[in-house]
């Protein structure tokens, strides 16, 4: 689904007059959430699911099939956990 269809489905489920107006709804949402985590800051949607930030270590590895090896820096990555209506939801079709 791409996010034009996302638009829409939200228009249709959240009952918007116009697609501009679901839109915002969905660049508002996306914006909040994304504020919190580069503050640290977890979201949690009671049924939905958690939205957090977790510190990744430094990692090495070899490229395969070459001798070359490389090195991942320790970042902060975004992590979302399902919430059990979500997780019964997906799993019921």
């Amino acid at each position: 689904m791409t996010k034009a269809d996302f638009v829409e489905l939200v228009q249709k489920n959240g009952e918007f007059e116009t697609k501009v107006a679901a839109e915002k709804a969905v660049k508002a949402f996306i914006d909040s959430v994304t504020e919190a985590l580069v503050k640290k800051e977890s979201v949690s949607l009671v049924g939905f699911g958690t939205f957090s930030t977790v510190e990744a270590a430094e990692k090495s590895g070899k490229v395969p099939g070459t001798d070359k090896t490389y090195t991942k820096a320790a970042h902060t990555a975004p992590k979302f956990k399902m919430g059990k209506t979500l997780k019964d939801a997906v799993a019921g079709n």
